[in-house]
């Protein structure tokens, strides 16, 4: 109690002598300390747990088989006992959470997906955590906006700090940060929240470079200068890296689906836990995050890629057996990744499309260089094939360019990554529309668009348009009861309920206008005689989108609202464009 008095004085206090727009900017810079507070803590707590699973790892390779399995059984029986709540595909989520949720976020996703892609991540779950890091940041800023009383506009903003201070803090690129905010999750694009990203995201990443220095996930100079000669490469890689995006995004969503049919969740850890174990075990580069094998072959050292593995028994890094082994590597890690999340554990896309896309170019580069065609550079294309496959799996090409930009310290392959990104982005974009963060969603109709009308149009809901002023009448009274309760109305529509309140049918005004003035009928005719069924019902629990396709469907102007059949009122046309306008220009407030 002397804690909430405390929070209630300060806020008054607030209210006084600090303005909304200081205010949100000093919350910015809370949030960036705060979300890269918790980057720093999970980037430690994956790494010091990926160690120990390693050094207790025998030679023989086989406890890869199991640690996998460990992990996503242990993360299941933390969420199920502890957590409670559904906390994978954090991005997912967080777009629920604003499109659906008045932009409110439990106070366990501030730590809930934390420790759970330790552990999934920790033991070798194939899988990142930037996903679960900006989940855990948006929930920091949603939380921090609900306890300072602040509205839906000025939340959304604030769980967008939170998600770009996460990127920023992870990766050292707070241009990425912001990018990532504005590209992925936010309603509109002003001055008034380019800035306080800005900030969250700087404040991260000067707080993570504090404790992380250059181990902010990985940091590289580039080697080799970038030839315009070669771009046609690039434009041709950009093609491969959108079919590979494709692969990643169909080879997800089958998988996921498949292994979610098994309906008990611990049967489901077994059989998914137990496949990923063996494709672990073949094809150890699939461990964990990947950035150890990304590190390896952006080193110049891509043979490291078969250590611990058997297929280092009779393949080396130069011929097209090599190549191969990287074929299969790319193919089975979208595999290992669905099998993680699709069982149960914890843990994001977006290390997985990093992965596959420096693969990828690698792939490609290694074997333009094989045919002898001319001399490219691997390193090069394996970067800007990372920033092909953000660019197609998520829906982000400009998160994806400034992301390599400013991990690689510089901007000298930005043509590239221009090209690449785009194309891939573009070739993704002709066969699915939705990105993996936002297909299921969109599907589902709980998708908030970037386009503000719609945004503004998902945010309305039933209950704040319904109309009550509408006298009932019963199907057993007479007209002349009728012509009573139409003298004292002020609508010319009348529901008909029966002794249980529930809704029955209606009386236009326009049924009875002729006949109401015959008294020598007032007591031979009933209501159930004139009483019409409207085409469409709203329910109370319906989308602002279902209640106009109703109104489209009917071309009706008034529809009846039920719950569970019971009348609950009416919603317009006209009220419902009112109530838009005025959040429409609530909206656009800076």
């Amino acid at each position: 109690m002397a804690k909430r008095n405390l929070l209630d004085r300060f806020l008054v206090w607030r209210s006084r002598y600090v303005d909304d727009k200081h205010f949100i900017l000093f919350l910015c810079v809370i949030i960036g300390i705060v979300a890269a507070m918790a980057a720093v803590l999970l980037k430690t707590s994956v790494h010091y747990v990926e160690a120990w699973v390693r050094s207790i790892r025998p030679a023989e390779n086989w406890l890869y088989l199991v640690f996998p399995l460990i992990g996503i059984l242990i993360t299941v029986f933390y969420v199920r006992t502890f957590v409670k709540d559904n906390i994978g595909h954090g991005v997912s989520r967080i777009l629920y959470a604003i499109s659906r949720n008045k932009a409110v976020m439990k106070a366990h996703n501030m730590w809930s997906s934390m420790v759970a892609c330790t552990i999934t991540a920790g033991f070798g779950g194939s899988v990142g955590m930037e996903a679960p890091i900006v989940a855990t940041g948006a929930a920091i800023g949603s939380n921090v906006a609900r306890k300072t009383k602040l509205g839906f506009k000025r939340s959304t903003l604030l769980m967008g700090c939170g998600a770009a201070a996460a990127i920023a803090a992870i990766f050292k690129a707070p241009i990425a940060g912001l990018i990532f905010a504005l590209e992925v999750l936010m309603l509109d694009l002003t001055m008034a929240s380019i800035i306080p990203l800005l900030i969250a995201a700087v404040t991260a990443t000067l707080f993570s470079s504090i404790f992380l220095g250059e181990q902010v996930e990985f940091y590289f100079t580039l080697k080799d200068p970038f030839t315009f000669g070669h771009f046609p490469f690039y434009i041709l890689l950009g093609i491969v890296a959108g079919a590979v995006s494709l692969y990643f995004t169909w080879m997800n969503s089958r998988v996921e689906t498949r292994i979610k049919k098994v309906e008990k969740p611990y049967k489901r850890v077994l059989i998914g836990g137990g496949i990923l174990g063996v494709l672990i075990f073949l094809f150890p580069p699939l461990f964990g995050e990947g950035y150890i094998t990304m590190r390896s072959m952006l080193s110049g050292q891509p043979e490291d890629l078969l250590n611990d593995s058997i297929w280092g028994l009779f393949v080396d890094d130069t011929g097209y057996l090599f190549i191969g082994f990287l074929f299969l590597v790319l193919v089975f890690k979208a595999i290992a990744t669905s099998l993680t999340t699709g069982s149960g554990g914890i843990g994001g896309v977006f290390a997985p499309s990093l992965f596959m896309g420096g693969i990828t170019g690698f792939i490609f580069a290694r074997l333009i260089n094989m045919f002898n065609w001319v001399k490219i550079s691997e390193y090069n294309f394996a970067l800007v094939g990372m920033a092909g496959l953000i660019a197609g799996v998520i829906h982000a090409p400009l998160t994806a360019i400034f992301l390599i930009a400013e991990i690689t310290g510089g901007y000298e392959l930005f043509v590239p990554l221009i090209i690449t990104s785009s194309i891939s982005f573009l070739t993704v974009r002709y066969f699915h529309p939705h990105s993996l963060y936002t297909k299921k969603l969109a599907e589902k109709g709980q998708l908030i668009t970037h386009h503000k009308d719609q945004a503004v149009l998902t945010l309305l809901k039933v209950e704040s348009v319904i109309e009550t002023n509408f006298l009932t009448v019963s199907p057993n009274q007479t007209l002349g009861e009728l012509v009573k309760v139409i003298a004292k109305s002020q609508r010319n529509i009348f529901p008909v309920l029966d002794k249980e309140q529930n809704f029955l049918g209606l009386v236009p005004l326009d049924e009875v206008r002729e006949i109401m003035f015959q008294r020598e009928k007032y007591d031979q005719l009933k209501v159930r005689d004139f009483m019409v069924i409207p085409p469409q019902k709203v329910e109370l629990t319906d989308s602002m989108d279902q209640v106009m396709k109703k109104f489209r469907d009917t071309g009706l102007w008034n529809l009846p609202v039920v719950q569970d059949g019971r009348y609950v009122g009416f919603v317009s046309r006209s009220n419902v464009f009112n109530v838009y306008r005025k959040m429409l220009i609530e909206f656009s407030e800076e």
